[in-house]
């Protein structure tokens, strides 16, 4: 009788565990999906190659230096000015978003499709090439950004900074 009632707890945590792999968490953003853009596939391969980084070792989720997955050469393009006419999309107030998922990105109200942009704290004028996400919710709702871009702009991780966004 023992058997029969431990065998579907088993079953059930075997299944819920499987959900719980590492890729899980940043499945959502799709990081084959060609994001929606007048760039050139050759532009947006370049800039993929800066946006996305892997997500971090479940062993290193103790700190923000350990949780940024990206590389110095990433963060170094991603802070290069723009080189070609981007469109305003408009502000946004942010908020550090999930930081297990790697990478530059932002998931905002303000886009519809995924797109290459680049968001800018106007109080400083630092800026991040980032992934563009949309976000259900209305306009002039909040959004989430990754913590490399929140880094690379030099915001605390606990500020809610407006941030100008725009689409490459």
């Amino acid at each position: 009788m023992r058997f029969t009632i431990v065998a579907p707890a088993l079953i059930l945590t075997a299944g819920v565990l499987a959900g719980c792999t590492q890729g899980a968490m940043t499945a959502g953003r799709g990081a084959d999906a060609a994001p929606q853009t007048q760039m050139t596939a050759e532009q947006v391969t370049a800039a993929a190659a800066v946006t996305r980084a892997p997500a971090p070792r479940p062993a290193a989720r103790a700190s923000a230096a350990q949780l940024d997955t990206t590389t110095p050469e990433q963060r170094a393009a991603a802070a290069k000015p723009a080189e070609a006419a981007e469109t305003r999309l408009g502000t946004t107030v942010a908020s550090l978003g999930n930081p297990s998922e790697g990478g530059f990105w932002i998931k905002t109200p303000l886009v519809s499709e995924r797109g290459i942009g680049r968001i800018v704290d106007p109080a400083t004028g630092k800026s991040a090439k980032v992934d563009l996400i949309p976000l259900d919710g209305p306009a002039s709702g909040g959004s989430q950004v990754s913590l490399p871009a929140l880094q690379l702009l030099g915001v605390s991780l606990t500020d809610l900074p407006t941030l100008e966004v725009y689409r490459s």
